[in-house]
C-alpha cells in the first residue's frame, strides 16, 4: 500500500487525534441537535479555538463537528418535529409520527445507524475517486483554475437561493468583502479610504461569525419570546439499538439513500437538503407499501438520514482535489486549512499527500465516534434538545465575541462582527441567502489570483 495512506490513516489513529475527532463529534451531536443552531454555526465559532492547535488537531475536531452536527438534527426532528439542520426536514416526516407513537428510542436509532452507513459509503467514495480527480485538476492551468472557480460559485448560488438574481448578488458581497485592504500581488491599498485598521483587510473569519452568528442569535431570541411558556411532551424511550426486523427493513432505503448522498455532494451547492428530499421520495416509491411512509415508517428516516451523511465525504471531494466547496460547512473547511497553512486543490496530495490521507482517515474515525455517542447519549443528549435558549443564547453570543476577538487580539474586529451580524440580519430578513456570501469571502483569493495569473500569462 502507498505508504503516504498508512501514514496518513496511521496519524488520525494516534491518541491525540482520536481525542480532537471525538470531542468534535461530541460538539457536533450537541450544535446538531439544538433547534436554531445550524453546523456552520457550530464551526465558525468553535474555529477560533483552533488558533493555537496544530493542524491535524484542528482539522479532527472540525470534520468530527461536521459529521456528528448532518445527525444531530434528526434528534429534535424527530422529538419536537423542530429539524436541528436543514438536512434533517426530511427526517422529521416520519420520525416524528414514529417517536410519538412511543418508539422515539427506535426512531433514533434507526436514524444514527442509516447515517453511520451513509457516511462509510462517502468514505469510500472520497478514497477511490479524490486521487484520480485530483490526478485531471493538476493538468489544469490558471485560465482553468478560474473558470471552474467561477462555475462552481455560480452553481452554489442558483441551488442557494429561490432567487438566481439574490444569490449572485450575495456572491458579489462575499466577493467585494475581500478586495477590502493590500492587493495581494500588487500590494497597493484598495477601499481603505485613508484608514490604517483597514490597510491588512477583513479577516474572513470575522465576517462568517458576524454575518451566521449573530442573525442566528437574534432569530433564535425572537422564538423564544413568542413561544415563551410551551413544553414539549417527555417521550418515551425504549430500545434504542435497531432490532435485527428493523435493519432488514431499512437495508434497501439505506442502499438508496447513500449512493445520490454522495453523488449530490460531490456538485457543488447541491447538499443535504436537495439529498435529503430526493432519497426520501424514491425510497418511498420503492417501498411495497408506500402508503405507510409519513405515518412513522423507518425507512422514511434511514434514506434521508443515509443520504445528508453521505454528503459529508461527497462534499470533501471537490473540497481537497479541485479547492472548490461543495456546501457552506466545507468552505468553512477550506478556510480553516488555510489558516494552518494548508492549500486545498490539486496540489495538497502533491506537496502534503500525508495530511490529504489524515483527512480520508479522519472522516471514517468521526464516523465510528459518530455511532457510539449516538447510540450511547441518546438519552442524555435529549434533554439538551430541550435546553432553554435563556442560557444558550447569551453562552453563544459570548463565543462570537471571543472568536472575534481572537482573530487578531483586536476590538476593532469585534466592532467588524456586530456589524457584519446586523448587515446580516437585513440580509436574512430581504430574502438574500448567507451561503453565497461565505463562498465570495473564501474563494475571493482564488478566483482573483488565478484571474491575474491568467491576464499574465497571455500578454
Amino acid at each position: 500500500m502507498n505508504p503516504d495512506i498508512l501514514s496518513g490513516f496511521f496519524q488520525a489513529t494516534m491518541a491525540s487525534t482520536l481525542g480532537a475527532t471525538a470531542i468534535g463529534s461530541l460538539l457536533g451531536l450537541i450544535v446538531g441537535m439544538i433547534p436554531g443552531m445550524t453546523i456552520s454555526t457550530g464551526i465558525i465559532i468553535v474555529l477560533p479555538l483552533t488558533f493555537v492547535l496544530p493542524p491535524d488537531i484542528s482539522i479532527a475536531l472540525l470534520l468530527g463537528l461536521y459529521v456528528s452536527g448532518m445527525t444531530g438534527g434528526s434528534f429534535s426532528a424527530i422529538l419536537l418535529n423542530i429539524p436541528g439542520t436543514p438536512s434533517a426536514s426530511a427526517t422529521a416526516i416520519d420520525g416524528h409520527p414514529l417517536a410519538g407513537s412511543g418508539d422515539a428510542g427506535r426512531a433514533l436509532g434507526i436514524a444514527v445507524s442509516a447515517s453511520f452507513v451513509g457516511g462509510l459509503f462517502s468514505f469510500l467514495c472520497l478514497f477511490f475517486i479524490a486521487p484520480q480527480l485530483a490526478d485531471i485538476a493538476l493538468q489544469f492551468q490558471a485560465p482553468d483554475l478560474f473558470s471552474l472557480v467561477l462555475f462552481g460559485l455560480t452553481i452554489i448560488c442558483s441551488f442557494a437561493a429561490r432567487s438566481l438574481i439574490k444569490g449572485l448578488l450575495s456572491a458579489v458581497i462575499g466577493l467585494m468583502i475581500v478586495t477590502i485592504g493590500q492587493d495581494p500581488m500588487m500590494g497597493t491599498q484598495r477601499f481603505t479610504f485613508g484608514q490604517l485598521n483597514l490597510v491588512e483587510g477583513i479577516h474572513f473569519l470575522t465576517a462568517l461569525i458576524g454575518l451566521f452568528a449573530i442573525p442566528q442569535l437574534v432569530d433564535n431570541f425572537s422564538d423564544m419570546v413568542r413561544k415563551r411558556g410551551e413544553v414539549h411532551p417527555a417521550r418515551q424511550f425504549g430500545s434504542v439499538l435497531p432490532k435485527l426486523a428493523d435493519l432488514r427493513r431499512i437495508r434497501l432505503p439505506v442502499f438508496i439513500g447513500a449512493p445520490i448522498g454522495a453523488f449530490l455532494g460531490i456538485l457543488p451547492g447541491a447538499g443535504g437538503p436537495i439529498a435529503a428530499f430526493i432519497s426520501y421520495d424514491y425510497a418511498r416509491k420503492a417501498n411495497k407499501n408506500p402508503e405507510t411512509f409519513g405515518k412513522g415508517a423507518p425507512e422514511g428516516i434511514a434514506a434521508p438520514e443515509a443520504a445528508n451523511n453521505a454528503v459529508t465525504g461527497g462534499a470533501l471531494i471537490p473540497m481537497m482535489t479541485l479547492g472548490i466547496p461543495g456546501d457552506a460547512v466545507t468552505a468553512i473547511m477550506i478556510g480553516a486549512l488555510f489558516i494552518h497553512g494548508l492549500n486545498p486543490g490539486p496540489m495538497l496530495m502533491i506537496d502534503q499527500p500525508d495530511m490529504f490521507w489524515f483527512i480520508v482517515g479522519a472522516l471514517v474515525t468521526a464516523n465510528f465516534f459518530m455511532l457510539l455517542f449516538g447510540l450511547t447519549g441518546i438519552r442524555l443528549f435529549t434533554r439538551i434538545v430541550e435546553m432553554p435558549r435563556s442560557v444558550l443564547i447569551p453562552l453563544i453570543m459570548l463565543l462570537s465575541i471571543v472568536g472575534a476577538y481572537a482573530v487578531n487580539n483586536s476590538l476593532t474586529d469585534v466592532y467588524w462582527m456586530l456589524g457584519f451580524g446586523v448587515f446580516g440580519y437585513f440580509m436574512r430578513h430581504y430574502g438574500y441567502p448567507l451561503g453565497p456570501v461565505i463562498l465570495g469571502v473564501i474563494l475571493s483569493r482564488l478566483l482573483d489570483d488565478n484571474w491575474r495569473r491568467a491576464i499574465i500569462s497571455e500578454r
